[in-house]
């Protein structure tokens, strides 16, 4: 076994020579990567593998059960889809990224320690920013920087929280924390911030319209899914998880209603769609976290179909805004399916992948009798129809034609964007693949009656309401502006204190300038220039009058210091002590 690669290590080695390679082998270079990751994947048997002892710790690259195995599949299959995607990109810059980026999710899902999971979470915030930076713009550029400083101060809550719970441990392995100290608390900070939490949660809709076309296919999978891995590891059956997680099932509809940016509803789905998995997670029982995983594992292949979908749009078009686009199912009658495809996953519309893992959530709340959980998951259920399941393909595809005469996208894109949603499809109809490779066993029966008739009661309520709204003209226009959201507090609160620091530190640099360069610096130069024999000199008579110095040899020094004053010399010794004045008073200042 040892013999293999890690999967995480084809990828980002794999990476280093993308940009050696040119023409076609480059592209089938980048395919072969995910496909020798995913041959090495099935040949794991569960243990710890690629190991190796640094500072008496123990670094596990391969700790391998079904928990990691679950989201190494996935990882590799939607790397293979995102490359496939993004094969007619010729920039090595977002094909080394994402290269990286894989590389640093897998390396995250099988890393058993804490030391190797810090190295690779910082890969994945780094490599992920350049998916931005690639795009070139002067929105993308700001935005990557944003993007990076959040997470660097993510990053830092999660050190911190590591150093703590080695500390207190005595070991950098982890499995189960829990809150219960300060250590698990910043671990818990950390983590969060990449599962875009709320209050937590703004980076995402700021950085992914931002990303690349490509590039926002990666990030749409792998930062916000290696933080549910890590909260299903770390963090099981935290009751505040329960609370945090419907919160942030509900919120996010308010704002993709009514946001223009199509990429941007679909960053708000994608909180909402984690919000799913945290409350799984928080519910800790076997079918909530079965659920969970399984969620999680149709979430990111659906998240990624609706992503290409429409950055294919926006790749043909130039146009993502819902005002600027309509019609272009005449066009691109291919990618609007898969667009329809997707919308009809994230949904939870039977026959659809969706369907079969958002509900074994939503029955874990109903089984531990949480009925406001069940009910606030329901009504998120029904929201999530409404944007991600309605409104993006009919504003992308069916709304007012606006005119824009395309093709479909390249050959490429559209094998990209058939193999996801030929998943979508498969899973829902044959779920035992799925269900078989889960955390634990399951006995889970998605198609029954009740819950056939009943989702597909929710769903086409919320189809009346959307046109309902639509007819009486009170559906919230869309309008070209930016949405406040909770960034409004550090994006105000970065410039306040910028401001405050700005003044109070350069202040007192400038002061510093002038009392002590411009003043005290300055008239120590002029004494130097002009007379440092005659200061010296006279400031050594109290010495000698306190050293009893008298009569005739008192006299003698007079004489001798007037003739030095008029001749402008002096004894070497009184320089070396004027010298060594200066210094002193030079170094107590600095």
């Amino acid at each position: 076994m040892t013999n293999f690669m890690p999967p995480a290590a084809i990828f980002i080695i794999g990476a280093l020579f993308v940009p050696l390679i040119k023409g076609k082998l480059k592209s089938a270079f980048m395919l072969l990567l995910p496909v020798i990751a995913f041959a090495t994947l099935v040949k794991m048997p569960e243990g710890n593998y690629w190991t190796l002892n640094f500072l008496d710790y123990n670094i596990i690259f391969g700790r391998v059960d079904r928990l990691s195995m679950v989201f190494g599949y996935i990882f590799t299959i939607i790397s293979f889809i995102g490359i496939l995607f993004a094969l007619k990109v010729e920039d090595d810059l977002q094909h080394v990224s994402a290269l990286l980026y894989a590389g640093g999710a897998l390396g995250v899902t099988f890393a058993g320690d804490f030391i190797s999971l810090y190295i690779f979470w910082e890969l994945l915030a780094i490599s992920s920013t350049f998916l931005i930076l690639a795009r070139r713009t002067k929105q993308s550029q700001a935005a990557a920087f944003r993007y990076i400083l959040v997470h660097v101060f993510g990053g830092l809550c999660l050190l911190a929280g590591i150093v703590i719970y080695i500390q207190n441990s005595g070991t950098a392995e982890f499995s189960y924390i829990g809150l219960s100290g300060t250590g698990s608390y910043l671990i818990f900070i950390g983590i969060a911030l990449n599962a875009a939490i709320p209050p937590l949660h703004p980076w995402l809709q700021d950085a992914y319209p931002e990303a690349t076309v490509t590039g926002a296919v990666f990030m749409s999978a792998l930062t916000t899914k290696s933080a549910v891995y890590l909260m299903v590891r770390t963090f099981p059956g935290t009751e505040l998880l329960i609370w945090l997680g419907a919160i942030m099932t509900a919120i996010p509809i308010f704002y993709a209603v009514l946001e223009n940016d199509i990429r941007r509803v679909l960053s708000y789905s994608l909180i909402n769609q984690v919000g799913f998995m945290m409350c799984g997670i928080g519910i800790g029982t076997q079918l909530a976290i079965n659920g969970t995983v399984s969620h999680a594992f149709c979430h990111i292949l659906y998240k990624a179909l609706l992503f290409m979908s429409t950055g294919s749009v926006l790749y043909m078009t130039g146009k993502i805004r819902c005002t600027d686009l309509g019609g272009l199912y005449k066009t691109m009658p291919l990618t609007c399916l898969f667009c329809m495809i997707g919308a009809a996953s994230i949904s939870a519309f039977p026959l659809f992948s969706g369907f079969v893992s958002k509900s074994m959530i939503i029955s874990a709340a109903a089984y531990g009798k949480m009925t406001i959980i069940w009910l606030i998951l329901q009504f998120a259920s029904a929201g999530v129809f409404h944007h991600a399941g309605i409104k993006v393909p009919f504003f992308t595809f069916f709304s007012e034609d606006s005119g824009i005469r395309t093709k479909e996208p390249p050959l490429n894109m559209l094998l990209a964007m058939g193999i996801a949603a030929f998943f979508c499809i498969a899973i829902a109809v044959f779920p035992a693949p799925l269900y078989n490779i889960l955390p634990y066993p399951v006995d889970y029966v998605p198609y029954t009656g009740a819950h056939v008739v009943g989702q597909l009661q929710l769903l086409m309520f919320g189809a009346l309401a959307f046109c309902l709204l639509i007819l009486s003209g009170y559906y919230p226009a869309e309008l070209r502006a930016v949405n406040l959201d909770t960034d409004w507090f550090y994006r105000k609160g970065g410039r306040l204190f910028y401001y405050i620091m700005d003044k109070i530190l350069n202040g007192l640099n400038s002061v510093s300038e002038k009392v002590f360069v411009g003043g005290l610096a300055g008239y120590l130069g002029r004494i130097s220039r002009d007379g440092p024999v005659r200061a010296a000199l006279l400031a050594m008579v109290p010495a000698w009058v306190i050293s009893g110095k008298a009569g005739e040899k008192l006299d003698q020094k007079k004489t001798f210091l007037r003739m030095a004053i008029e001749t402008g010399t002096s004894p070497v010794g009184i320089n070396a002590a004027w010298a060594t004045i200066f210094l002193v008073l030079v170094y107590l200042l600095v």
